[in-house]
């Protein structure tokens, strides 16, 4: 009879903690998707900024940074649910200003050029009806701020 009660708790035991096993496997899904992307995000936003730096003009860098974001992430294996928003801005002599008009600076005066990042990232395929209010996705954002050469004509 022992043996009897030992398998039915047992039974129990395990119907009762699967749920929240199972839960904290999504969550955990979540958590490694999230660090994944971020760091891919954050790359991206590295690579963006310094290829607009070695630019010549602000219309060329903006190519050039969204070139190499894309690179980025699709070597990095990252899909956004939309296109990743790549959004430019610069600073001289250490004054918030537009990407242009860092470009235009004088030469010899400190300028730099940031690029932000912005991607979401879907977590549709870890959606789990037992986990009641789950996200499915999460909107990540990174930026990377690179100088500009300050002995380098500038357009």
């Amino acid at each position: 009879m022992d043996h009897a009660v030992s398998r039915g708790s047992v039974s129990i035991e395990v119907a009762v903690l699967a749920p929240a096993f199972v839960a904290m496997m999504v969550l955990a899904g979540i958590a490694g998707r999230t660090a994944v992307a971020t760091e891919a995000i954050e790359a991206a936003a590295h690579d963006a900024a310094r290829a607009a730096s070695i630019s010549r003009d602000a219309r060329t860098a903006q190519v050039d940074a969204r070139d190499a974001a894309r690179r980025q992430l699709d070597w990095r294996g990252l899909a956004c649910t939309n296109q990743p928003q790549v959004r430019f801005s610069g600073t001289v002599a250490g004054r918030a200003t537009s990407l242009g008009e860092a470009f235009r600076s004088p030469v010899g005066q400190d300028a730099s050029v940031t690029v932000r990042i912005t991607c979401t990232v879907s977590f549709r395929d870890l959606r789990l009806s037992a986990v009641p209010g789950m996200p499915t996705g999460n909107r990540i954002t990174a930026s990377f701020t690179s100088p500009l050469d300050r002995y380098r004509s500038r357009g």
